[in-house]
């Protein structure tokens, strides 16, 4: 997959299938969306593109809120790539694009910029100024401009719920990840750079990874089973038991995930890793003291262990 930074394809890059979308959490809604424009791709034996956006738009209409994220770019990145995209063409969104009209964007990205011979989108896709761009308007625009347009019905669990990305960040918020995999289509998960701590966990025989939230979703904190892939060329994986929480028995302030992964032994200083949250064994506690503490997390890599098996 070739990734670009803006919407201007030239030579067999331009006249593909371009689905369009934010994709945060590449949940298996978006991945029915992806499979649609894969097919569509095939029969027209064009590339493959997806069309997104970064920053998230609601962290510019919303600066102040509490993170939100699912899938920062890296890690929407590598699950679109999984799906056999071709091309990735990731347009800077801030108040001066938001103020673009859905027409606007139609003939600057998709048509100017892309050559976009079909576009795929979800069934609640919005775009442009004020949300007007429909995929109704979209199918409009399409027949004005000559590409062709194809909306994917929502799609559903067994149960009837529709898979979203609100619906799995409220899942995550519940402390339910087993809820949230189940939506996603596989576990969630947190990656990034693993930064020097107080080390207090080798002290008590559980060195732990700690690893900083940035711009994800705050899920419940807690202790959780978990897997955690030292994230090289190719990942290799270990189970474990994180903590993400304030650490109140060492007077801990911020907010921190510190993975502990089962039969690692080498120096993970710098690396970078991923974590997945599997299930949640019990919320974060105050202990009375170290010894307590070291007493209580022997159970929980114990439970861990069980869980993972």
């Amino acid at each position: 997959m070739r990734v670009f930074r803006h919407t201007s394809a030239t030579g067999d890059d331009r006249g593909a299938v371009v689905v369009v979308g934010n994709f945060d959490g590449v949940h298996l809604g978006h991945q029915a969306v992806l499979e649609a424009a894969r097919r569509d791709a095939d029969a027209s034996k064009r590339p493959l593109a997806v069309l997104t956006f970064e920053p998230h738009p609601r962290s510019v209409f919303q600066p102040g809120a509490p993170p939100f994220r699912l899938t920062p770019f890296r890690g929407k990145a590598r699950a679109l790539e999984s799906f056999g995209i071709d091309l990735l063409f990731t347009l800077h969104f801030d108040l001066d694009f938001a103020k673009k009209s859905a027409e606007e964007f139609v003939a600057e990205a998709l048509v100017a910029g892309l050559g976009a011979s079909q576009v795929v989108v979800g069934y609640d896709f919005v775009f442009g100024n004020k949300r007007r761009g429909t995929p109704a308007l979209l199918k409009t625009e399409g027949a004005k401009h000559g590409f062709g347009v194809h909306v994917v019905a929502p799609v559903a669990q067994a149960g009837g719920t529709v898979y979203s990305s609100t619906q799995i960040r409220e899942d995550l918020v519940d402390g339910n990840p087993r809820a949230a995999a189940a939506l996603l289509g596989r576990p969630w998960e947190i990656e990034g750079r693993v930064e020097t701590g107080a080390k207090l966990g080798r002290t008590i025989g559980f060195p732990t990874a700690n690893v900083m939230l940035a711009d994800y979703l705050r899920p419940a904190p807690g202790v959780y089973a978990v897997r955690a892939a030292v994230d090289e060329p190719v990942p290799r994986w270990f189970d474990g038991a994180a903590n993400l929480g304030f650490r109140p028995t060492v007077g801990g302030t911020d907010l921190r995930l510190e993975a502990h992964l089962f039969d690692f032994d080498g120096d993970l200083y710098g690396k970078h890793l991923r974590v997945r949250f599997i299930e949640r064994l019990r919320p974060e506690q105050r202990f009375d003291g170290l010894d307590a503490l070291k007493a209580q997390i022997a159970v929980d890599c114990a439970k861990a262990r069980e869980i993972l098996l």
